[in-house]
């Protein structure tokens, strides 16, 4: 019964195949394909739209004011509203723009999200596209959003929507290099670039309880923590929302962007929160094994998405709590303490691996993070860069 329940889905596409079996083989695979791209679409329009509306409502209560409250019951409908909103508002573009570049800019944004999600294990034997290199796939495709950017900024013909577009590349890619550092130890302790493959090797339960994840070893921890305030930046959420900030006039590389155009950019911002959420999910918390042995009885679906919520919740709780960065310390913090750290977790990794990965290694590897945490946390020390102030008041 347990097997049934968490291979439900696995069966029913297996079933409408079969409908197909007297079809060619070419078809069989087109339908499979089709079949896999509809269940992920329909599964993440609706996160896509149920975040929309819960984020409104929990930024409401960390501020201590109303959410949305009126569209539907408990202002659940909210999300039907604003897509027909955006549907209908009537879509400008500047007169001396670049048409072509303009439109395709939007489209190119949202289309490596989507397929980056597609090499993600979202339970047992059900990774809608899965192959040897998943993970080398998710960043190939992850890096064209950089070019979908500048090509929005310089398609509006507009010298701040320019500036907006070199300021997200800029941070874009200064943070591209953690992010993807902090794979490589995962990568290389488990010797493979397969999504399936590292969350196999995650599985299993010391004493019967405790979860091998590799969040649980020092390297693992530090790696992941690196790994999220990387995907926030990539993501371009708070507090690294600085070519977009939302408090402001100007919108970023968006300025010159109206109704679906501008809809489908937060699109693609979701999806991409998506992904990266439902990476480090995959690559440091088990992906979608059980977090203790005795609740392997609960789909594994449902884990994987439960995992993800709460790592959603943690992007939404940060937007509530903390202010903007400014430009230069955002840069700043990646040059000298994100890339740093990042190299440090990948030798810390390998001698976690090499000492066996046993009591000495684990012990070993959290002296080596923890050391180089405190190190560059003095580089990172601003305290004696500013002189003290003295105000002076009209008497």
């Amino acid at each position: 019964m347990r097997d049934s329940l968490d291979q439900i889905f696995v069966h029913a596409k297996q079933w409408l195949l079969s409908l197909l079996s007297g079809a060619p083989d070419w078809v069989q695979l087109l339908a499979s394909c089709l079949l896999s791209i509809s269940a992920m679409l329909v599964v993440f329009l609706t996160l896509f739209a149920l975040m929309s509306v819960m984020e409104r409502k929990i930024l409401a209560r960390i501020q201590n004011r109303y959410g949305p409250n009126r569209v539907g019951p408990y202002g659940l409908f909210q999300p039907v509203a604003d897509g027909i909103k955006l549907l209908i508002k009537e879509d400008i573009v500047p007169l001396r723009a670049d048409k072509l570049v303009h439109f395709l800019a939007p489209i190119m944004v949202a289309a490596p999200t989507i397929l980056a999600l597609a090499v993600i294990p979202y339970g047992r034997n059900m990774t809608p596209f899965s192959i040897d290199g998943g993970i080398l796939f998710f960043f190939a495709v992850g890096s064209a959003t950089e070019l979908a950017v500048f090509m929005a900024g310089w398609g509006s013909n507009n010298k701040f929507s320019m500036l907006g577009a070199m300021r997200a590349i800029a941070q874009m890619v200064s943070y591209e290099l953690p992010l993807l550092i902090t794979v490589l130890p995962v990568v290389m302790v488990v010797g493979s670039l397969s999504a399936d493959t590292i969350v196999a090797a995650q599985s299993g339960y010391s004493l019967g309880v405790f979860p091998h994840w590799f969040v649980l070893t020092p390297w693992g921890a530090a790696g992941f923590l690196l790994f999220f305030v990387s995907g926030l930046v990539e993501s371009n959420r708070t507090p690294f929302d600085v070519p977009e900030g939302e408090s402001e006039i100007v919108a970023g590389h968006m300025t010159e962007y109206s109704g679906f155009k501008y809809a489908t950019f937060f699109l693609a911002e979701y999806f991409g929160m998506f992904a990266i959420s439902g990476l480090a999910v995959t690559l440091f918390l088990g992906g979608w094994h059980a977090p203790f042995a005795f609740l392997q009885f609960v789909p594994s679906y449902l884990w994987f998405f439960a995992k993800l919520g709460v790592l959603l919740f943690v992007f939404i709780w940060l937007r509530g709590t903390l202010p903007r960065m400014r430009v230069d310390h955002v840069m700043n913090f990646a040059w000298r303490f994100m890339l740093p750290m990042a190299f440090v977790c990948l030798l810390s990794a390998a001698i976690w691996h090499y000492q066996s990965r046993g009591l000495a290694g684990w012990l070993w590897s959290l002296g080596i993070v923890a050391a180089a945490y405190f190190a560059l946390s003095r580089v990172l020390e601003t305290g004696k860069k500013f002189a003290p102030r003295t105000y002076r008041f009209a008497e």
